[in-house]
């Protein structure tokens, strides 16, 4: 193809002595001999090639000017199948293009840092910029307020903060371009007073004659070191009598540390310490020791309602825990041990503002099936008050052991399963949510009634019921079947599930005395009857079906004179009576 028109083509110095024009080649697809051919003259004298061109990444032609500063400057590109020209006037005074400053160096306070640096043809006067890169990568430049100056100061930085600078500059009259920029410079700004407060906190353990108060303390987002911390001033003192404050200095390795004071109001303050001066105080309020207090440990009343111990849920991302507000506090903290089992635990605070009633505890600590124990503390004036305690596991998994099965009741038709209270403690891997019993004949599937259908693994099936109640430790199965084997297990269920099924304990129930009851009034007692009345078939007869007797029969009337035709006759004055029956009181009083 022919030659395209140069593109990016321009010319500038960098000394006002020597001018550089470059430009970028185009693709013609020719090789070797074919090559296109730049030349770079004057407009007015194109004949003689002002110097010859080289190409490499861009094609460069270099020239020096001498007293000339009006340049009006014409670049041939040719090749066998054709030619293309492109023109550039300028004055030489309006294409400055430094070089890079070298030898920067810098003074540093701790919040400034002032840069200098020097550039090779001092003859020119430069106006310069300053970039300045944070530790959080924000990129900040600063142009120097008068031209020529070879030094810019960068305030408003940070203390004991790495920062990395660079410089570069352009001619301050007729500007062109910015220089290269200069070798970067690393430097950090020096120690400044510590800003804002340590987080404290503490944990009290009641003991003869007062309380060990373990001190926590750690760096917030808010604070600033500013330098290298390289102590801790911890100071007590009680508040009542006035009496001198104790104090002692903690190597900046440790974050906690154990004093013992008595029963009365301290103020504990504690300051972070460089190697120039001491941050704000942190300052805790420990009330005034109670009864209660010296008892029992975590023990606190809000008026007289004891602080009662609450469950809470794993999630996804930590532990959830809600919290009633409560208008007077300034701010809440819960503590945890991320390691409940180890003594002594590696006690964990978070702050959470005034409005705030819930929070998701989260650490990379926290594994499933160990419980954790959290307080909630309502703060005002540096003085913490117990408001609520909260228990929970980040997953539940399914209880270590069955309840032990004591006592077994057996009927024809039901067993009452009786079992010891399930004793659970912090090493539990779940909160026991209740019971599940299942039951089955050893033949055959079950089918009871008020059961829900449970297959197992095995494809076998057994009958479960659900008790929802943890504290329960009775429960009667109905609806079995007389004299027949059943297996039968109680299990514990967490919210993480329960053990696979298996120990079955083997019962059998007896045969129903109700039937053989039932069976030996029907059959055995008529029988029984009908046999006695068989043997004493005379004696029954006389008692229940006596003979009734004839008078044709009676000796009395076998005589002839008591006879009349056929029938035998008894007068009634031929015999004497036993017993003489009166009609009425008159017929009694005539005879």
């Amino acid at each position: 193809e022919p030659p395209d028109t140069p593109e990016d083509f321009s010319c500038q110095t960098q000394d006002m002595k020597r001018v550089t024009c470059t430009w970028r080649e185009g693709e013609t697809y020719l090789y070797g001999q074919n090559l296109p051919r730049y030349t770079l003259s004057k407009m007015s004298s194109q004949k003689t090639a002002l110097c010859k061109a080289s190409c490499l990444k861009q094609c460069s032609c270099s020239w020096d000017i001498g007293q000339q500063r009006i340049w009006n400057v014409t670049l041939t590109v040719e090749n066998p199948l054709g030619k293309k020209t492109a023109t550039d006037a300028f004055d030489v005074n309006h294409r400055m293009y430094p070089t890079a400053p070298f030898q920067v160096w810098e003074d540093c306070t701790d919040t400034e840092i002032t840069l200098h640096w020097n550039y090779e043809n001092n003859e020119i006067e430069l106006f310069c910029q300053t970039e300045v890169l944070h530790p959080d990568g924000k990129v900040e430049r600063h142009n120097s307020s008068v031209a020529g100056s070879k030094r810019v100061t960068v305030r408003g930085l940070q203390p004991y903060t790495e920062y990395t600078a660079r410089v570069r500059c352009g001619a301050a009259e007729h500007f062109w371009r910015w220089s290269e920029w200069s070798q970067p410079l690393t430097t950090r700004t020096k120690e400044g007073t510590p800003s804002g407060k340590l987080d404290i906190w503490r944990e009290i353990t009641p003991v003869l004659g007062g309380r060990n108060v373990t001190l926590f303390w750690k760096q917030t987002p808010s604070f600033q070191a500013n330098g290298k911390i390289i102590s801790y001033e911890v100071t007590w003192e009680k508040i009542e009598d006035g009496s001198e404050p104790e104090s002692i200095s903690i190597s900046s390795v440790y974050k906690s540390m154990r004093i013992f004071i008595d029963n009365h109001f301290y103020r504990i303050s504690i300051m972070a310490k460089n190697s120039v001066n001491f941050s704000l105080p942190s300052v805790l309020i420990i009330s005034k020791a109670t009864d209660n207090s010296r008892k029992i440990l975590f023990s606190s009343f809000i008026g007289t309602k004891e602080v009662k111990e609450g469950q809470v849920n794993g999630t996804e991302d930590g532990i959830f825990i809600s919290w009633e507000p409560r208008s007077i506090y300034d701010s809440y903290i819960i503590d945890w041990c991320n390691f409940p089992r180890l003594q002594p635990c590696d006690l964990k605070w978070k702050r959470f503002g005034p409005s705030t009633s819930s929070a998701v505890i989260s650490s990379d600590a926290f594994v499933p099936g160990v419980r954790y124990k959290f307080c909630i503390y309502g703060s005002v004036a540096d003085r913490a008050f117990l408001l609520e305690k909260k228990i929970g596991y980040l997953k539940e998994l399914p209880p270590h052991l069955d309840p032990v099965v004591r006592k077994v009741d057996l009927t024809y038709n039901s067993v009452t399963l009786s079992w010891d209270s399930y004793f659970t403690n912090e090493s539990h891997p779940g909160f026991v949510r209740g019971y599940h019993v299942y039951v089955s004949p050893v033949e055959g599937n079950c089918n009871l009634k008020g059961s829900k259908k449970h297959i197992l693994s095995d494809e076998s099936e057994l009958c479960k019921y659900t008790i929802e109640n943890p504290e329960e430790k009775q429960y009667t199965v109905n609806h079995l079947m007389p004299n027949t084997k059943y297996k039968i297990v109680v299990k514990a269920f967490t919210g993480g599930g329960e053990t696979p099924i298996g120990n079955f304990r083997y019962i059998d129930t007896p045969s129903n005395s109700n039937m053989l009851y039932f069976v030996f009034l029907l059959v055995i007692v008529p029988v029984l009857v009908a046999a006695i009345c068989h043997w004493k078939m005379e004696w029954v007869k006389e008692c229940f079906c006596p003979v009734i007797p004839s008078p044709n029969k009676s000796k009395v009337l076998s005589f002839k004179e008591f006879k009349i035709d056929s029938e035998k006759v008894l007068k009634i004055n031929d015999c004497l009576p036993d017993v003489l029956a009166m009609d009425s009181n008159t017929e009694v009083q005539k005879s």
